[in-house]
C-alpha cells in the first residue's frame, strides 16, 4: 500500500462504535499519531488491534511533529491520525498535519466515525438541515464577546462544545446574548452510560447547570435566531458606535459591524462617514480608512 495520511474517526465513548473499515486503516497502519498513547493502546487491544509505533501528537506538540509525520508518509509509510474520540482536527490535534500533507502533495485518506458535534445535532430535536459548528467559545474579554453576539444573530443551529466547569457561566452568557427563551439541548456524555439529553429554554438551562456541578464532556446545541427585519441605518450607526466605543478603528468597526448584521459594507462604511472620528491615542497609528 502507498504511504498515505489516514484521518480515523475513533469512538466518543462506546468501543463497539469502531467501525470495521477502521479497525483495518490502523492494523495496515506502520504508525499511528494519537493525542494520548495510552488511551490509543487501550482502544487497540479492545479492538484486537497488534499496535504498531505510537507517536503522540497532541495540541501542545502538534506544530513540532508535523515535518516527522511528513517525512514518514513521503517514504512511504501510511501513518494514521487519531483522537483521543471523534475525528481528527474537529477541536482536537490534525489540522496542521493535514495542510502539511495536502501542501506537499501527498495522499489523504479519511475512515468516517463519531462526532460529538454531528450526533448531539441530530438528537437535538432542533433544525438540523442547516448548521454551524463553533467548536469551544473564547474564555473570556472582547473575543469573546464578539462570538456571542455572533451566534445571537446566527440563522442557523449552533453547536459548540464546553467543558463542564464552565458550562453555567457559557449557559448564562448565551442567555444574555440570545434571549432567555431561545430553545436548546444540552448533551452530556454521548454513547456513554451517563448519556443525557436535556432540552429547554437557554434560561433554565443555566439555571440547572448552576444549580448542580455537571460532569462530563457536553455538547450545546442551540436553537436559530428567528427571522428578523432587516437592520435600519440607526440599527448601524448604533453597532458602529458602540464598536468604536470598544476602541475598535473605523475600518475594524465597518468590518465587524457588516459581517454582525449581514448588510453590504460599502453601506456601512458610508455611514460610518457620519459618525465623530474616533480619537486616536497619542502615538497609535490611525488605521481609520
Amino acid at each position: 500500500m502507498a504511504g498515505a495520511l489516514v484521518l480515523v474517526g475513533t469512538p466518543i465513548g462506546n468501543l463497539d462504535d469502531l467501525s470495521p473499515r477502521a479497525i483495518a486503516a490502523l492494523c495496515a497502519a506502520d504508525v499511528i499519531a494519537c493525542e494520548d498513547t495510552r488511551r490509543t493502546r487501550r482502544l487497540l487491544s479492545a479492538a484486537g488491534v497488534p499496535a504498531p509505533t505510537l507517536v503522540a501528537v497532541h495540541e501542545h506538540n502538534e506544530a513540532s511533529m508535523v515535518g516527522a509525520l511528513i517525512d514518514r508518509i513521503g517514504r512511504g509509510q501510511r501513518v494514521a491520525l487519531v483522537s483521543d474520540a471523534g475525528m481528527p482536527a474537529i477541536s482536537d490535534p490534525g489540522e496542521r498535519v493535514v495542510q502539511a500533507a495536502v501542501a506537499a502533495g501527498l495522499p489523504v485518506e479519511v475512515v468516517p466515525g463519531p462526532s460529538a458535534a454531528i450526533s448531539a445535532l441530530v438528537v437535538s430535536g432542533l433544525a438540523a438541515d442547516r448548521w454551524c459548528f463553533e467548536g469551544f467559545l473564547p474564555r473570556k474579554g472582547r473575543d469573546r464577546g464578539d462570538r456571542l453576539a455572533s451566534i445571537a444573530d446566527e440563522r442557523r443551529t449552533v453547536v459548540l462544545y464546553e467543558a463542564p466547569h464552565r458550562l453555567a457561566t457559557t449557559l448564562a452568557d448565551l442567555a444574555a446574548a440570545c434571549g432567555s427563551e431561545r430553545q436548546v439541548a444540552v448533551v452530556r456524555e454521548l454513547t456513554k452510560v451517563f448519556e443525557e439529553v436535556w432540552r429547554g429554554s437557554l434560561s433554565d438551562a443555566a439555571a440547572r447547570a448552576a444549580s448542580a456541578a455537571p460532569r462530563g464532556e457536553h455538547v450545546v446545541v442551540v436553537e436559530g435566531a428567528p427571522a428578523g427585519s432587516p437592520a435600519t441605518d440607526d440599527d448601524v450607526r448604533s453597532r458602529l458606535a458602540h464598536a468604536m466605543a470598544d476602541g475598535a478603528d473605523r475600518k475594524t468597526a465597518v468590518s465587524e459591524v457588516a459581517t454582525t448584521l449581514k448588510v453590504p459594507r460599502r453601506r456601512v462604511y458610508d455611514l460610518a462617514l457620519s459618525l465623530p472620528r474616533p480619537e486616536i491615542p497619542p502615538g497609535k497609528p490611525d488605521h481609520a480608512g
